[in-house]
């Protein structure tokens, strides 16, 4: 096992910028970047707070800022921080790697991780992030995850990392747009509950 998120490890040089810069254009071009955002807006009462875990640039918090909820991101890479910073104020952006998150917060309503997130964090932590989300987020609150599942973590990996970590598994979607999941899918959204 490794503490370094794959996101560093097999990455090129440069990465982290282009990411940020991706996300710029696709903006800039109208594209819809807020799918996410409007799932998890549905599933929470107005104004909760939410833990945008492994949050990038920005693009998730930011909609649900604007849409009236209290968020907190978090990434390990200072590069994404920065840039959500600089496009997205309203939110508190912070730098902190997943697996070893101690936010001095209450606790969340809910904790959203988008963008294959659980794919990139180090090699066997991913129990250890689970349970760092779980340790955020209230008794009752949802930890909504989404990852493709052609990638280093298998579902059925995923689904026993939950478990070990005390999640409940509520449900499993293909999209955020809530496509059934069906085991041939390329992309799993799961529903955790925080016992």
């Amino acid at each position: 096992m490794t503490d370094v998120p794959r996101w560093f490890s097999e990455t090129k040089d440069g990465h982290s910028q282009w990411y940020v810069e991706r996300f710029r254009t696709l903006h800039d071009e109208g594209a819809d970047l807020g799918g996410e955002a409007r799932l998890i807006d549905a599933i929470v009462p107005p104004g909760s707070r939410v833990l945008d875990a492994g949050c990038g640039p920005g693009r998730v918090g930011a909609v649900l800022h604007a849409r009236g909820h209290t968020v907190v991101g978090v990434d390990a890479d200072p590069v994404l921080i920065e840039a959500a910073q600089d496009d997205h104020p309203g939110p508190r952006w912070l730098v902190a790697d997943l697996s070893t998150l101690d936010l001095d917060e209450d606790p969340f309503d809910l904790a959203v991780v988008a963008g294959n997130v659980m794919v990139f964090v180090a090699p066997g932590t991913e129990q250890r992030v689970l349970e760092s989300l779980r340790r955020h987020v209230r008794p009752g609150g949802r930890v909504v995850l989404g990852f493709a599942t052609d990638r280093e973590l298998s579902v059925a990996d995923f689904d026993a990392a939950a478990e070990a970590a005390g999640l409940v598994h509520e449900q499993r979607f293909a999209t955020w747009d809530l496509v059934p999941f069906a085991d041939d899918a390329d992309f799993a959204v799961t529903f955790l509950r925080v016992p």
